[in-house]
């Protein structure tokens, strides 16, 4: 892992051509995969694919190798250097996507929620049943309770004196207690399974409209009704991203309000009231995209604007639980496909007009 593997094969032009300019970069170093890869904590095995073009890097790890590159001359890369590769980042991510590659990543998304939500009717079935269980013996251990306070001495009414004269009746007492403290624990459970079904469920018909986006290209030709299409906000502290994604979502014919922190989403989210989604950035510093989330999600005048999570770090359920538990509706990993993208801020706009056209 120490050499540079020979370029992919079969790779795009624009992939290729991006791939040699990284190449040249990273030989000016005169370092090994592996030693680079360890001086920016990542896997080597990553590197090589984003040195052979197999494998598209984000744009960070680009500015990362801008910067190393920098370091070791002694003197800055030029703008016109910078701006070349960036031109290339551009025609090659836009050459691997594809609406054929977009409705991949949709249709993994959407097994995933269908995965879910089934998993959750199952634990449902399960603890609806146990539920039920004991419900029955509660209201059986009830029934042989007042038998035995009937046949026993009837001025006996208070539990504790029927506990104190009848050992018996003191177990059945406990096991009583005992199981509706389970029924209590198995109902919060319970309404916890059928939550997270109704959250899957919403999931795959959301997944489902953003496949038809995709399928039907309804990206690009959004109802335009009265002119009053809604806004975007999109949130990144980096301006590379930030840059990026207005770049995608400029085909879409609709104001972009970025901003570049928490606070300053917030502030937005105040001068504005007509944003058909959020488009935020997980890692930010000072206030994350979770915390800034909780926020928007606590405010009357916001919580219904739906929330897409940018982030990459990945998709692992980690993750995407601690994304939806703050109040998104979805997560995007980067670097992220601009078909997949536009299909979910397209259906999120369909969504906005739908509701306000009532």
């Amino acid at each position: 892992m120490g050499e540079l593997r020979p370029l992919g094969e079969d790779l795009n032009g624009a992939s290729r051509a991006l791939a040699e300019a990284l190449r040249e970069l990273f030989e000016s170093l005169h370092l090994s995969v592996r030693r680079y890869a360890a001086r920016r904590r990542l896997d080597p095995g990553t590197v090589s694919r984003y040195l052979n073009g197999t494998r598209l890097p984000p744009w960070q790890v680009i500015s990362d190798l801008f910067a190393d590159v920098a370091e070791h001359r002694g003197t800055a890369v030029t703008t016109e250097a910078i701006e070349l590769v960036r031109v290339l980042y551009g025609s090659a991510v836009d050459a691997a996507s594809s609406p054929k590659h977009a409705v991949e990543i949709l249709e993994q998304q959407l097994a995933d929620a269908d995965h879910v939500s089934r998993r959750s009717s199952v634990r449902g079935d399960v603890l609806g049943d146990a539920l039920l269980d004991r419900t029955q013996r509660i209201a059986d251990l009830e029934t042989r309770l007042n038998q035995l306070e009937a046949d026993r001495i009837a001025e006996q009414k208070r539990a504790d004196a029927l506990a104190q004269a009848h050992p018996d009746v003191s177990g059945l007492i406990r096991e009583r207690d005992v199981l509706q403290l389970e029924v209590e624990r198995l109902g919060e459970a319970l309404r916890e399974a059928q939550a997270q079904r109704a959250a899957a469920e919403g999931r795959c018909d959301l997944l489902e409209r953003q496949l038809d986006a995709v399928e039907q290209a309804a990206a690009a030709a959004l109802p335009t009704g009265p002119q009053n299409m809604p806004k975007i906000l999109i949130v990144d502290d980096q301006p590379d991203n930030l840059l990026a994604m207005t770049a995608v979502l400029a085909t879409l014919e609709q104001e972009l309000v970025t901003v570049s922190s928490g606070r300053e989403a917030l502030k937005a989210l105040l001068d504005h009231d007509d944003f058909a989604v959020i488009i935020m950035d997980v890692q930010m510093p000072e206030m994350d995209g979770y915390e800034t989330c909780a926020h928007i999600k606590r405010r009357p005048r916001t919580r219904d604007v739906p929330i897409i999570f940018l982030t990459a770090m990945g998709t692992g359920s980690e993750h995407s639980a601690r994304g939806y538990a703050a109040g998104a509706v979805d997560y995007i990993s980067k670097p992220f496909d601009p078909w997949a993208l536009r299909a979910k801020v397209a259906v999120f706009t369909s969504i906005y007009l739908e509701r306000h056209s009532q």
